[in-house]
C-alpha cells in the first residue's frame, strides 16, 4: 500500500470514480489506498458531487504550507494519554470526523463532537474545544447550539462556574429517542393531507403510506433503543447475557 499524500494523478482517478458512480472502497481498491483516505479526500473537498481533482490539490498544498510554520505545541502533537500514538490518533480523529459529516454534520460540528468523543473524561469547556481544535470560541458556540439542540451535547457548569460540554452514553440514547419522535410531526401531517387530498385519491394513499411507514420505523427505533438501553451502561472489561434484555431505569 502505497503512504504519503494523495499525488494529482491519484486525485484525477478519483474524480473519474466519482462520475461513474463508484463507491469509495472501489476507487480505493483501484488506488491501493485504505477507503477512509478517499472517503477523507472526497469529504473534505467539496463531497462526492462537487469534488474536483485541481481544486482539491490545490486546497491540499495550501493547507500544507500553512501549517508548516505551525507551533509544535498543536492539538495533534500534544502528549498523548495512555501511551496512544499522536498520528494515529489524529489520523482517526480525521477520519470520525468525516464519517460524521457524511451523515449530515457540518464540518465544525462534526469536529466538536469528535473532540469530546475521543476525549477520555467526556466532557471540555468550550476554551479548551477551542484551544485543541485551534478555532474562534465563536466557531465553537456556534456548533455546541446545534449539538444541544439535537440532544447530542448537554451543558453542567463546574466548580469554577464554567459551562463544561459533555457526551455520556445516556445522551446517546435520548439523541435516539430524540430523532424517533421527529417523524412524528410528520406523520401528522401526510395524514391531515388524506382528508384534504381525499381517501380514495391516489395522492392520498401515498401520503397514508408514507404516514403509516414512518411510524412503523419510529416505534421500532423506539423499541430497539430501549432494549438495548443497557449496553450503553456496560462497563469496559463485561459483557451482557442478553443485550436486547430491557435495563434499568436511568436518570
Amino acid at each position: 500500500m502505497p503512504g504519503g499524500r494523495l499525488t494529482q494523478q491519484e486525485r484525477r482517478q478519483i474524480a473519474l470514480g466519482l462520475a461513474d458512480d463508484l463507491p469509495y472502497a472501489e476507487i480505493a481498491r483501484r488506488l491501493d489506498r485504505p477507503t477512509s483516505t478517499i472517503t477523507r479526500e472526497v469529504m473534505r473537498n467539496g463531497g462526492p458531487t462537487a469534488y474536483r481533482a485541481d481544486l482539491a490539490h490545490r486546497a491540499t498544498e495550501r493547507r500544507a504550507h500553512r501549517r508548516r510554520p505551525a507551533s509544535p505545541q498543536g492539538a495533534e502533537s500534544a502528549p498523548q494519554p495512555h501511551g496512544r500514538d499522536a498520528e494515529a490518533v489524529a489520523e482517526y480523529e480525521e477520519t470520525f470526523t468525516t464519517v460524521l459529516m457524511a451523515s449530515g454534520l457540518t464540518k465544525m460540528t462534526a469536529r466538536v463532537l469528535t473532540c469530546l468523543f475521543t476525549t477520555d473524561a467526556g466532557s471540555l469547556t468550550a476554551s479548551q474545544l477551542a484551544r485543541r481544535l485551534q478555532v474562534s470560541p465563536a466557531s465553537i458556540s456556534k456548533a455546541i447550539a446545534f449539538l444541544e439542540s439535537q440532544s447530542l451535547v448537554r451543558r453542567e457548569r463546574d466548580e469554577r462556574r464554567r459551562d463544561r460540554y459533555i457526551v455520556d452514553d445516556e445522551l446517546f440514547y435520548q439523541a435516539t429517542i430524540a430523532s424517533a419522535r421527529s417523524n412524528d410531526r410528520l406523520v401528522e401531517t401526510a395524514r391531515r393531507g388524506v382528508s384534504v387530498l381525499g381517501p380514495h385519491t391516489p395522492a392520498a394513499a401515498r401520503l397514508e403510506n408514507i404516514a403509516r411507514f414512518l411510524d412503523f420505523i419510529s416505534e421500532s427505533i423506539t423499541r430497539a433503543a430501549e432494549q438495548a438501553r443497557e449496553v450503553l451502561h456496560t462497563k469496559p472489561g463485561t459483557t451482557s447475557d442478553d443485550p436486547a434484555r430491557p435495563g434499568p431505569e436511568h436518570g
